[in-house]
C-alpha cells in the first residue's frame, strides 16, 4: 500500500463535500468499502486514530449504497493522481499555496500553528507541551476543562501537570475525571478549537525561552542566603510565580529525588576533586546516596577526603554544589538522565 494511497484516504476526511450527498467522510467510508476487508485493513493501519474512528462512524451510516455512487467516489479518488508525478506536499508549498487565497497574517497563524509543537493531531502537540507550561494555562481553566484535556494525555504526562496545579483545584480536576460522562464530539470539537487558538498557536509563535525557567536557573546559581532572602520576598510578592519558578529548580540537596541509575551516571561525570567540598555541606541522606555508587574503598577515601578539609567557608562549599548541579542539568538537557523520574518522591527507605 503506498504512501499516496494512504494520504488520499487521508484527504477524503477532510475534504469540502463535492457530491451534495456524501461528505469527505462518507467518501473514505466507501473507498473503504470497495477496496475489500483485507486492503481496508492495510490502509486503516496506516491512519491515524481520529481518522479511523471518524470513518467508522461514516461507514455504519451508509446504509445501502448504489453502484453508480461507488463508481464516482472510485474516479474522483482516482482523478486526483493523474498526474505521473505525483503530489507533494512540504511546509513551503503550503505556505505558498496559502499566500495566494488569504492574507498575511492569518497565513502566518496558520502556519505557526503547523510548526508549533511536534504531534499529527492537536492532542499529539499538547503531549509534547512542557507539563510547567501546560499547567500554568489550566489554572485559569474550568476544571471540567482541564479534566477533559488531561484525559487526552498519556498517564506520565497528565501526572507531572497535576502536581503542578494547586492541590484544591488538582483535586476538583481528579474528581472530575473520575465521575465524568462520555464526552460529546462537539465538546471535544470545542475544547480542541480553544487550545489550538488559545494556547498552541500562541506556543507556535513564541521563540523566546520560558521566563519561569529560566528565572530558575537564575535561582539555581544563587548563594543560599541570597536565595532565601529573594525568593522570601517573590513569594510575598506573587505566590503563584514563585511556586512555578520553585517547581523548575534543581537544587544539590533534590539530588535524593534521583534514581540510583541516574546517580551512578552523575557520579562517573562530575569532577571528584569538587565532591569532597559539596559533601561538606550536605545532608547525610546525601551523603550516603553518593556513597552507595562508589566501592567500599573509594567510598572510604572520600570520606577522609571529606574530614582532611577541615573548617571551609560556606560560599566555597556552595559553588563547588552548583558545579555539580550545573553538570546534572547537563545531563539531563541531553537525555541521559530524568531529572522527572522521582519527582516529590523524598522519602528515604533505609
Amino acid at each position: 500500500m503506498s504512501d499516496s494511497t494512504m494520504q488520499a484516504t487521508s484527504g477524503f476526511l477532510a475534504q469540502a463535500p463535492l457530491a451534495p450527498h456524501l461528505t469527505g467522510k462518507q467518501k473514505a467510508a466507501v473507498l473503504m468499502l470497495a477496496v475489500g476487508r483485507d486492503k481496508a485493513a492495510k490502509l486503516l493501519k496506516m491512519l491515524h486514530e481520529d481518522e479511523i474512528r471518524d470513518i467508522s462512524i461514516a461507514m455504519a451510516g451508509l446504509g445501502l449504497v448504489k453502484a453508480e455512487t461507488v463508481e464516482s467516489v472510485c474516479r474522483e479518488f482516482t482523478k486526483n493522481f493523474e498526474s505521473p508525478d505525483g503530489l507533494v506536499g512540504t511546509y513551503e508549498t503550503t505556505e505558498e499555496f496559502l499566500r495566494r487565497a488569504l492574507p498575511a497574517d492569518q497565513v502566518e497563524k496558520i502556519m505557526d500553528e503547523i510548526r508549533g509543537p511536534a504531534g499529527r493531531t492537536m492532542w499529539d502537540k499538547l503531549g509534547n507541551v512542557q507539563e510547567t507550561v501546560l499547567a500554568s494555562y489550566l489554572r485559569s481553566e474550568y476544571p471540567q476543562t482541564a479534566a477533559v484535556i488531561l484525559t487526552r494525555l498519556q498517564p506520565a504526562h497528565a501526572a507531572r501537570v497535576l502536581a503542578l496545579l494547586p492541590d484544591d483545584y488538582a483535586t476538583d480536576v481528579m474528581m472530575r475525571i473520575l465521575h465524568m460522562e462520555t464526552v460529546q464530539r462537539d465538546v471535544l470539537d470545542s475544547v480542541e478549537a480553544t487550545l489550538r487558538s488559545e494556547f498552541i498557536a500562541t506556543l507556535g509563535r513564541s521563540t523566546r525561552r520560558d521566563s519561569y525557567e529560566l528565572l530558575a536557573e537564575v535561582f539555581n546559581n544563587f548563594d543560599r542566603k541570597t536565595e532565601s532572602r529573594l525568593m522570601e520576598s517573590m513569594d510575598r510578592r506573587n505566590h503563584d510565580d514563585m511556586e512555578k519558578v520553585k517547581a523548575l529548580m534543581f537544587t544539590f540537596e533534590d539530588i535524593k529525588r534521583l534514581p540510583h541509575e541516574s546517580l551512578m551516571r552523575i557520579v562517573n561525570e562530575i569532577d571528584r576533586e569538587k565532591l569532597p567540598l559539596a559533601l561538606k555541606g550536605a545532608s547525610d541522606t546525601i551523603r550516603k546516596l553518593f556513597l552507595q555508587c562508589m566501592s567500599k574503598r573509594a567510598g572510604s577515601m572520600l570520606i577522609e577526603e571529606i574530614a582532611a578539609l577541615g573548617p571551609v567557608r560556606v560560599k566555597d562549599v556552595e559553588a563547588a554544589q552548583v558545579e555539580i548541579v550545573a553538570t546534572i542539568k547537563n545531563l539531563a538537557n541531553v537525555g541521559e538522565i530524568d531529572l522527572t523520574d522521582s519527582a516529590g518522591n523524598d522519602e528515604i527507605i533505609p
